[in-house]
């Protein structure tokens, strides 16, 4: 850590945002942190977003600034994080005296005070930010930068009434990114045991956007042009959707709100649900949780869209591995062999042992050394060809027994109807029988179904938690604690749960199991439109996608019609999916008994395969959302990174039972192209076409009924 600042008129602003994009050009913008205000002033900021931090007479924020918009953020100062410690409540920092949240005038700030029995800031630091846990990168990644650049800097507090406590609040601001990050640490330097209740660690008077005079606050609330998000989240595939720390209430210091019940949500606190209800015993210390803020520019949303997915490369840059799989549905070695030797033929990157393969249960077999030898044996004969390998897992939507399963409080039931508790003694041996497997057979890749859904446990003699109060916290740190333990060991992770931020690789891009048992023309553009929309708010390397090779969730007859075996009897719809996964850089799970059946069909598999090879980086790049497919008209999305040299790639569909041709206009300002750009389709006849005043260009495109054609847009350097 550095010790001091320097001064703020030695460390100039970086390029002014509102003339450099920062999604087209971030390496323009990086992080800094100098003093001003005779040193009472520290500033955190990039060029983007900026946040002053007063540091006396106590530490507070006392702005939170829009450098993009020259907005302000927050109307007044909160403290820096809530506590409540062996049943007694606290504040750390912030400042007290402010009579007007509606606003704050840099004049009213000199005249604050200390807040009485707040924890008082005694000292801080800052230095490059460190990451999180350690990542073995293993297989291609479109980022390979860990940890993320940046500065963190850490205020320290202490309390004259809990000698020997320190309470430090970490704030981390990234290069290229209008993104902060903040979280709470606690050290017990005291000679006793603490009990920590509960705490709040991001605490916000935020500005609304617009001021609601009557309604429904939850309805009509116009929160601010921020995303957050926080890496505690369970059972979702979708931030918004899992998110169970972000709090919007009412701030009852903000009596001039327009709303006539003075109820509206404008302030923003990040807390977990309950708890954690922990001890931190003498000599220990305990972190929360992460909360992250991005702040907008726009209301578009394919902008906002773009910024969310930037922050993920950065944040968890392990998403954008992005191997090229197949679910095997058998486990017998012979077939695996075969298997691995048609992925060595196409150019397939992985085997995954399914779900109904018939792979043993780990946790079951982990001691027996017949089960190792056997599976060592497969796994080194995929690693001999190239191939990497792993397994299917189930933890949750299961019961194991009264003794291990979750016990949920009154009127409470599992998340799945069933589930043990992974703080349960058969919780532990299943996280420790994982890792043993992992590193006995040197296995690569984990599909674990239902990881962590966030179940309470009221047990009392579970030994990985104490009882109800602190279960939820536990049981989260085990399921992190095994994807940081993946990430450091180079293990690829699908779940279908968004704990990317903990270490997973992958989850559903947009999955609803019954639909891949409909007919089987219908899967086609029900998957293309779970690309489209499932892009909004994940890089397409972060999503999977389907292809039911044989049944899968079909009962009787009705499986017939919607696997693709015979594969050569399908081969349309085979190539149809391959294509449209491929072409939008999503990986599938081509689930079955084999990738091929017939010299044609090994073809067309490694044609595609070949296609995506060739164009790699640029199909990993983010997706710009042209027309989601309906089934009425050609359908198209456009990869764009202006940092290759394919800095745009244009995929278009036709859903039609005739051949269609249609002119396209393709906006390629994200490409970072100006003026012209050379153009080719399926990479020949490359032309040099000039950009409109709006940076696009119109695309003629041809296709035939049911076929696709896409465009590789370069630079023009002439």
């Amino acid at each position: 850590m550095i010790e001091k600042p320097t001064d703020e008129k030695e460390n100039p602003l970086t390029p002014d945002a509102t003339r450099v994009d920062w999604l087209i050009n971030p390496g323009c913008f990086k992080a800094q942190v100098c003093k001003r205000n005779n040193d009472k002033d520290i500033i955190l900021r990039n060029g983007l977003v900026s946040k002053i931090f007063r540091v006396e007479p106590n530490g507070a924020l006392i702005s939170f600034d829009n450098l993009m918009t020259g907005e302000s953020l927050i109307r007044g100062i909160k403290p820096e994080a809530k506590l409540s410690i062996n049943g007694q409540n606290y504040t750390a920092g912030g400042l007290s005296g402010q009579v007007e949240y509606a606003y704050l005038l840099p004049s009213w700030i000199d005249a604050l005070e200390m807040e009485i029995g707040s924890f008082k800031l005694v000292d801080f630091a800052f230095g490059q930010i460190r990451e999180r846990f350690p990542w073995k990168m293993k297989r291609h990644a479109g980022n390979t930068k860990w940890p993320p650049s940046g500065i963190e800097l850490t205020f320290h507090f202490s309390h004259d009434e809990l000698p020997g406590i320190e309470v430090m609040v970490h704030h981390e601001l990234y290069d290229g990114l209008p993104l902060v990050a903040k979280w709470i640490e606690i050290q017990n330097f005291s000679g006793a045991s603490i009990h920590l209740d509960t705490f709040t660690s991001e605490i916000l008077a935020m500005v609304e956007t617009t001021s609601v005079p009557q309604g429904d606050p939850n309805k009509d609330a116009a929160f601010p042009s921020i995303h957050v998000e926080s890496d505690y989240i369970f059972s979702a595939m979708s931030p918004s959707v899992g998110d169970v720390t972000t709090n919007w209430i009412v701030d009852a210091q903000y009596t001039s709100q327009v709303a006539y019940m003075s109820d509206s949500r404008v302030f923003l606190e990040s807390k977990p649900p309950a708890g954690p209800g922990i001890d931190i015993e003498p000599g220990s210390s305990f972190e929360s949780f992460r909360t992250y803020v991005l702040v907008f520019d726009s209301t578009d949303r394919e902008r906002r869209s773009l910024a969310q997915r930037a922050m993920y490369r950065n944040l968890a840059p392990w998403v954008t591995e992005n191997p090229i799989f197949m679910h095997v549905t058998s486990a017998e070695p012979s077939a695996v062999k075969e298997v691995i030797d048609q992925c060595v033929n196409v150019g397939f990157e992985m085997v995954i042992l399914s779900f109904g393969s018939g792979f043993p249960l780990v946790e079951q077999w982990i001691d027996e050394p017949e089960f190792i030898t056997e599976f060592k044996d497969v796994f080194d004969y995929a690693h001999e060809k190239g191939i990497e390998i792993g397994f299917y897992s189930l933890f949750s939507s299961r019961a194991i027994s009264a003794a291990d399963d979750v016990v949920s409080p009154p009127g409470k039931k599992p998340t799945f109807g069933n589930s043990p508790c992974l703080c349960s003694e058969w919780g532990q041996h299943y996280v420790d029988a994982i890792k043993r497997f992992f590193t006995e057979t040197g296995a690569d890749f984990l599909e674990h179904d239902g990881p962590y859904p966030g179940d309470w446990c009221a047990s009392t003699v579970h030994p990985g938690h104490l009882g109800l109060e602190d279960s939820q916290w536990m049981q989260w740190k085990a399921q992190s604690g095994l994807y940081k333990w993946c990430k450091e060991n180079g293990v690829y992770i699908n779940q279908p749960d968004w704990y990317f931020l903990s270490g997973g690789n992958k989850t559903g891009m947009g999955y609803k199991e019954v639909n891949w048992s409909l007919p089987r023309e219908r899967q086609v553009i029900i998957g293309r439109q779970n690309i489209y929309d499932g892009t909004w708010e994940k890089t397409p390397s972060m999503g999977w996608m389907f292809t039911p090779l044989t049944v899968y969730h079909a009962a009787g007859d009705h499986w017939k019609d919607s696997t693709i075996e015979p594969l050569h009897e399908h081969l349309s719809l085979y190539e149809a999916h391959l294509a449209q996964n491929f072409l939008s850089g999503v990986q599938s799970c081509y689930r079955g008994t084999r990738l091929y059946d017939t010299a044609e069909t090994r073809d067309v598999v490694k044609k595609w395969v070949d296609i995506f090879k060739r164009h790699r980086a640029i199909l990993e790049s983010d997706i710009i959302h042209l027309r989601r497919p309906d089934g009425r008209h050609v359908d198209g999305i456009l990869h764009v990174n202006p940092a290759l040299d394919e800095k745009g790639f244009a995929a278009f569909y036709n859903p039609l039972d005739e051949p269609v041709r249609v002119q396209f206009k393709v906006p390629l300002y994200y490409t970072g192209l100006t003026d012209r750009a050379r153009i080719s389709e399926q990479d020949v006849e490359e032309k040099i076409m000039d950009l409109e005043r709006d940076y696009s260009t119109r695309l003629d495109v041809a296709l035939e009924p049911h076929g696709c054609t896409w465009f590789v847009i370069r630079e023009c350097s002439e």
